[in-house]
């Protein structure tokens, strides 16, 4: 087995080329749909209350599918969820952009958001597969072209509603190409089902804890986990911010053009690239907790700042502090959750997924009441208290990240990191 600076294989190499064009057109898809929301909330007519519930059937649905996630990807392997599942989000996303009533567009925002998080779950669970044949963090480097991949939606979606391109035409576009990307990525994914156990990438010798910290009961389990859920709910939440509310905010409220309305949501996913490109190289300095401590600060300091002194270039700014402050908050929970002790393989981190799309459930319909009772501005001011919940719950991060599931020394021919090996010599239909 290659040691953790050793080069890995060329299909390894391959493998996470493929998952990285998972995570792009995933985070491309549902980008392009949001700078067109100021649209389609006049076309349809909408209150701030009625878009926040339309838009909050996107995490109900993920929600409502989120669970079936895990036992999908044992039966039919994670790489296969994950091109089904984008054909579907894609799908999902165009019926959202046609739709001519509220209840067409709250079902294919449903239908996004359940083919959402099945896609979610598998493209992390093939991740974090390969990562442990890398055996060195790679996550967030995944998560990283997420980011740019919402960017690259986002632009393009900004570009088709400054030239006023039919949603229609523009969604299918959309659609088409990135879910033929994703169905190319399949020949460069892992070959054979999912592995039997989960076993962490070993981390280096002065980090790993100490045997007497390694067991957990079952309260204490579930407390961490129930921490981790409110760490990635409250990066979900700032994320929303950014998807349903910037370009709303900043047309509607500061008089911004279509295109500009479209750059904060830009401004936070190309901030959230920034932070999860070096987010690996500052965990393994840092530390998971001063890093999602730190981010924590940022989303408080620069999305307050922004709210308190409302203007179009501070507001883009406070939303790119933002998505900087959130960089590693999803992908630290569920890594974490991954590799908590007492849990089933894949566990973990199915319910820290599902669970984290509460903060994408409440937040829109949340922020929409408060606006319409007073205005959208207030209603933001649930952007810094996110980054709050997230100074508080951060401690546990620095428990869990590096927790093996057990403490014996991992069997040779059990470990999932040869069992993948053995998988590129020896492929399994």
């Amino acid at each position: 087995m290659p040691g953790p600076s050793a080069q890995p294989p060329t299909r390894v190499r391959r493998a996470r080329t493929g998952v990285g064009v998972l995570f792009f057109t995933n985070g491309a898809l549902f980008s392009n749909l949001l700078p067109r929301y100021p649209e389609i909330k006049a076309d349809l007519e909408l209150t701030n209350a009625a878009f926040g519930f339309a838009v909050a059937a996107f995490p109900l649905g993920a929600l409502i599918a989120g669970l079936t996630a895990g036992v999908l990807v044992r039966r039919f392997r994670s790489s296969r969820v994950a091109i089904v599942a984008t054909a579907l989000t894609a799908i999902g996303i165009l019926l959202a952009g046609v739709a001519p009533v509220w209840v067409a567009l709250a079902a294919g925002l449903f239908l996004a958001g359940a083919m959402d998080s099945i896609t979610d779950v598998a493209q992390n669970s093939h991740g974090l597969r390969v990562q442990r044949l890398y055996q060195r963090s790679i996550l967030n480097s995944f998560h990283a072209v997420w980011s740019v991949g919402a960017v690259c939606g986002g632009i393009l979606g900004a570009v088709a509603a400054q030239l006023a391109i039919p949603l229609s035409a523009h969604l299918t576009v959309s659609a088409v190409l990135f879910s033929l990307m994703a169905l190319v990525a399949y020949r460069w994914l892992l070959d054979g089902p999912e592995p039997s156990e989960v076993t962490p990438f070993l981390a280096p010798e002065n980090s790993r804890p100490k045997a007497a910290g390694l067991t957990m009961g079952s309260l204490i389990k579930y407390a961490v986990l129930a921490a981790l859920v409110m760490i990635a709910a409250s990066g979900a939440v700032v994320e929303d911010a950014g998807s349903s509310w910037s370009a709303i905010y900043l047309s509607n409220s500061l008089g911004a053009s279509a295109f500009v309305a479209g750059l904060g949501f830009i401004a936070l996913q190309g901030m959230q690239f920034v932070g999860r490109i070096f987010g690996d190289r500052l965990v393994d300095r840092f530390g998971q907790r001063a890093v999602a401590r730190t981010g924590g600060v940022i989303v408080f300091v620069g999305m307050g700042v922004a709210l308190i002194f409302p203007t179009i270039v501070g507001t883009v700014i406070g939303l790119g502090l933002a998505g900087l402050g959130v960089a590693t908050l999803i992908p630290a929970a569920m890594h974490a959750a991954n590799e908590l002790p007492g849990f089933k393989p894949g566990t973990g981190l199915t319910i820290v997924s599902w669970l984290l799309r509460a903060g994408f459930l409440l937040s829109p319909p949340l922020v929409g009441a408060i606006a319409d009772a007073s205005s959208l501005r207030f209603g933001l001011l649930i952007v810094p208290a996110a980054g709050l919940l997230v100074v508080l719950f951060s401690p546990v991060l620095a428990k869990v990240v590096q927790l093996p599931r057990s403490t014996r020394a991992p069997d040779p021919d059990q470990h999932p990191a040869a069992d993948d090996l053995k998988d590129q010599a020896h492929p399994r239909a």
